[in-house]
């Protein structure tokens, strides 16, 4: 009887500790705090947590899933605080509180009988700890022995053999909106080797960060890359169940040959609804910060300047030695860290701006990218050109900033081809 009094006056103790932690992290960041609130007590549901809707279409089939990190289910568990009296050593129950839990999608199918026999993994891998750009290699997953088959190493498009055996992949990974964020290159070629190969994809959908604008300027077929494969504007304003559906009624796949898809849509979610990440969906976007400034410091991943890689402030700073610090006095120094090996400027005083506060909403902006070029004490050294233009999309958005033009003439260039865009992209909408 003492030694249970003993340990439940030590897991009282340790109750209290986290409790107290945990306010004490909610004073420090108390903005988080808010957005995971809202995004926790909010109606949004999203497509892995509908699991009666789509057990049954799995049931006697052998699984595939596109998956990552973000590939979660969420759900909320009671726990029973348990009280101990100090002077009659008596125990009773406390208030009942709600935790906010996660298992991976490729975790609670198993747990569920399904039949999972590979799991495809994007760029940053399939537990999201791989540098940008850095090669995914094969391999084993250690919790279940599923062989992971990288699609950004040797191939991006799945072969045949690695499709062989499989009845139907599952795609579930949360994207940002932008362009130049490789899941949708992904998912565009896990369409087409599917649809050669005769195997329905299911998308298990979730809500855009950046859904609730179209903005930047709209891809051309020749600066066609990994980094945009389609006709489409910088900020598209689709999840990716809508963009699934754009792939196939706009007929881009190879040959024009349509994929078949179930689409299994968020629940109580609008374009407008605002969603903040419970998991960063990739090792440089680790807030909402990151994700909103994304469409705007993105376009520096085709420059010689820091967007914050190799600090704590991903796409929340920008920088470079050869910036002009009298204007842009604001320093930092990126060094090798989680989802960084090798940032630009490795280890070299940067100077830039600080845009952890910056109030941006609905909207990517210019101003950055051309208050840095002007105030580059070497020009020759801003633009890497040819990954530049991959990243923009065009070829005529380096010339415009380099001709002096400001962002409101620039903008005027794009007005067209939105408009056209938005046009093509209302049929397939699946949300308000």
């Amino acid at each position: 009887m003492g030694f249970n009094i003993f340990k439940n006056t030590v897991l009282l103790f340790v109750f209290i500790m986290i409790s107290c932690a945990s306010k004490a992290k909610s004073k420090i960041d108390l903005k988080n705090k808010v957005n995971l609130t809202i995004q926790n007590d909010s109606s949004v549901v999203v497509g892995a947590n509908q699991i009666k809707a789509y057990l049954p279409i799995l049931k006697g089939k052998r699984v595939g899933i596109v998956a990552n990190q973000t590939s979660a289910i969420f759900r909320k568990e009671k726990l029973q605080t348990i009280l101990v009296d100090p002077e009659t050593n008596e125990q009773s129950l406390g208030h009942a509180v709600k935790k906010d839990t996660m298992t991976h999608l490729v975790d609670s199918l198993i747990s569920l009988k399904v039949a999972v026999k590979k799991v495809f993994s994007p760029e940053h891998g399939f537990r999201g700890r791989v540098d940008a750009g850095e090669l995914v290699k094969d391999g084993i997953d250690t919790k279940t022995n599923l062989p992971i088959v990288s699609l950004y190493g040797k191939n991006k498009k799945p072969t045949k053999e690695q499709l062989e055996g499989l009845d139907i992949v599952i795609f579930d990974i949360q994207d940002v909106g932008v362009r130049f964020y490789t899941y949708i290159s992904t998912l565009h070629y896990i369409m087409e080797a599917c649809s050669e190969q005769g195997i329905p994809v299911l998308i298990l959908d979730r809500p855009n960060p950046n859904g609730h604008y179209i903005d930047g300027p709209t891809l051309e077929i020749k600066n066609k890359s990994f980094l945009g494969m389609h006709p489409i504007p910088l900020v598209h304003g689709m999840t990716i169940g809508e963009y699934a559906q754009m792939i196939n009624g706009e007929k881009w796949l190879k040959n024009g040959i349509q994929c078949e898809l179930t689409i299994i849509p968020v629940k109580n979610y609008t374009h407008n609804t605002f969603y903040s990440l419970p998991i960063r969906p990739s090792p440089n976007l680790p807030n909402d910060q990151a994700i909103k400034l994304y469409p705007s410091l993105g376009l520096f991943e085709g420059t010689n300047i820091n967007a914050g890689r190799g600090t704590e402030f991903q796409f929340q700073r920008y920088g470079a030695p050869f910036l002009d610090k009298k204007t842009l006095a604001f320093s930092y120094t990126p060094i090798t860290n989680f989802g960084a090996k090798y940032p630009k400027h490795k280890n070299n005083l940067c100077y830039g701006e600080d845009l952890q506060n910056e109030d941006l909403n609905g909207v990517m902006t210019l101003k950055w990218i051309i208050k840095a070029y002007q105030n580059s004490t070497d020009k020759s050294l801003f633009f890497n050109t040819k990954n530049f233009t991959k990243h923009a999309g065009t070829d005529k958005l380096q010339k415009q900033i380099e001709a002096g033009l400001s962002e409101a003439e620039i903008k005027i260039t794009w007005q067209n081809r939105l408009e056209a865009f938005k046009n093509t992209r209302s049929k397939y909408l699946m949300y308000d």
